[in-house]
C-alpha cells in the first residue's frame, strides 16, 4: 500500500504544474449500491445494499483534460447467506465496511458540461466487520488495503457536479471468513453530487 500511496503522490506532483491554471477544490458526497459476493459455495449473495460517502475532491484541468483526486470516507454494506452444507437452510448475515477511498480520476472535456473520466481507487480499511456473527460463521481475514478502478461519466453545473461511475476490484478484500477460502472484490455503481468551493 505504501507503494500505491507514493505512485499516486508523485503522480499528483507532477500534475499540478501542468494543470495550475484551472485549480479547484469542493466537498461532495453520495450513495453506493454494493452486492457481497465472497465467491465461495458457502456465502451466497443477497441483495444489493445501499451505502453512502462523504469527502473532499480537487481538480486540476487544461486545454480539456483534468486530473481529479478524492478522499472520501465511504460506508457500505452488503447481506449473505451463509450455508455449510447444500442442505442446510442457511444463515443471513450482514457485512459492513468502512474505508478511505482514495479515487484519482483522468478525463476529458465534451462541450465544456460533461465530463468523461476513468482511474485508479485505492481503499483503506477502517473497520470492516460481520454483523451478529458469534455462530457458525464468527472471523473474516478483511485486508487493509485494496485496489481498484472506476470510471463513469460527470456533469457541471456552475460550482455543482454531479458524477455516475462504475467501481470495479483489482484486489480482493477478504482473504478468509473462519476456515472458508473468498475471494471477494468490491463492484459497485456510485452516485455523487459535488460543490466547487473555488
Amino acid at each position: 500500500m505504501k507503494k500505491i500511496s507514493a505512485l499516486f503522490t508523485l503522480f499528483l506532483i507532477c500534475a499540478i504544474p501542468a494543470f495550475s491554471q484551472n485549480f479547484g477544490l469542493g466537498i461532495k458526497a453520495g450513495l453506493s449500491s454494493t452486492e457481497v459476493d465472497f465467491k465461495s459455495e458457502e456465502f451466497i449473495p443477497s441483495d444489493s445494499q445501499l451505502g453512502y460517502h462523504v469527502g473532499l475532491f480537487a481538480r486540476f484541468g487544461g486545454a480539456g483534460f483534468f486530473v481529479q483526486p478524492e478522499f472520501l470516507f465511504t460506508q457500505t454494506s452488503g447481506e449473505f447467506i451463509f450455508r455449510s452444507n447444500p442442505q442446510a437452510q442457511g444463515e443471513k448475515f450482514e457485512a459492513n465496511f468502512n474505508r478511505l477511498d482514495i479515487p484519482v480520476m483522468l478525463g476529458f472535456r465534451v462541450l465544456k458540461v460533461l465530463r468523461v473520466q476513468a482511474g485508479p481507487i485505492a481503499s483503506l480499511n477502517i473497520d470492516s466487520n460481520l454483523k451478529d456473527s458469534a455462530g457458525t460463521v464468527r472471523d473474516a481475514d478483511f485486508n487493509s488495503a485494496t485496489l481498484g478502478y472506476q470510471a463513469g461519466l460527470g456533469v457541471d453545473i456552475g460550482n455543482l457536479s454531479i458524477d455516475g461511475k462504475y467501481e470495479g476490484g483489482l484486489s480482493k478484500f477478504t482473504d478468509n471468513i473462519s476456515s472458508f477460502q473468498t475471494d471477494n472484490r468490491i463492484n459497485q455503481w456510485v452516485l455523487s453530487v459535488g460543490f466547487r468551493l473555488f
